[in-house]
């Protein structure tokens, strides 16, 4: 019997995911600008917000393959405003999603179709399923790095037309070191 080595290592302790077939992504302020409420010009445009890694393996389109995946988000502070990723819907509302936290801490921030918000706290050790029909958002609350994995089905798809159109309604700060919440 042959035995071999696994395409990807996820190296909890340090919050990657490594290997030749791992796709990365880097989401910079410049591109992230419209997620927040307002604008603040003393963050430089290349500032990193948060970084994507994903791994899939089989046929995309084949439904019930799945991808494994890991968001590390920057502690940064958009005029007050936490760091938040862009938020999206699943394009087939029957594909949920499982998200478990890896370090730091942070929000993950729900809606439903009639824009009604809540959120469930993520910390290390924390799992969170994720209706298919269900909006999410990951916010990082804390001073350090965020690190959240995931895993979902390689067809569920993302929908972000859906958010630009309905953004969520709940908006997420940190004052005076406290977490405060508003509603729009």
């Amino acid at each position: 019997m042959e035995i071999k080595n696994a395409n990807i290592c996820h190296d909890y302790l340090n919050g990657v995911i490594e290997g030749q077939e791992v796709i990365t992504s880097t989401k910079i302020l410049k591109d992230a600008r419209h997620f927040y409420e307002c604008d603040d010009k003393k963050l430089s445009d290349d500032t990193v917000m948060y970084e994507v890694y994903m791994y899939s393996q089989g046929n995309s389109k084949q439904r019930g393959n799945l991808n494994w995946g890991l968001t590390v988000m920057k502690p940064v502070y958009v005029n007050g405003e936490c760091n938040m990723t862009r938020g999206h819907f699943h394009e087939d509302l029957d594909c949920a999603e499982f998200y478990f936290g890896l370090g730091g801490e942070g929000l993950l921030l729900l809606m439903d179709d009639a824009n009604h918000c809540w959120a469930e706290k993520v910390e290390v050790g924390s799992v969170h399923h994720i209706d298919g029909t269900i909006a999410h958002r990951l916010i990082n609350t804390g001073n350090e790095e965020f690190k959240v994995g995931a895993c979902w089905n390689t067809t569920a798809g993302h929908d972000y037309e859906r958010i630009e159109d309905h953004p969520f309604t709940v908006r997420v700060y940190k004052k005076e070191g406290t977490i405060v919440t508003e509603e729009r």
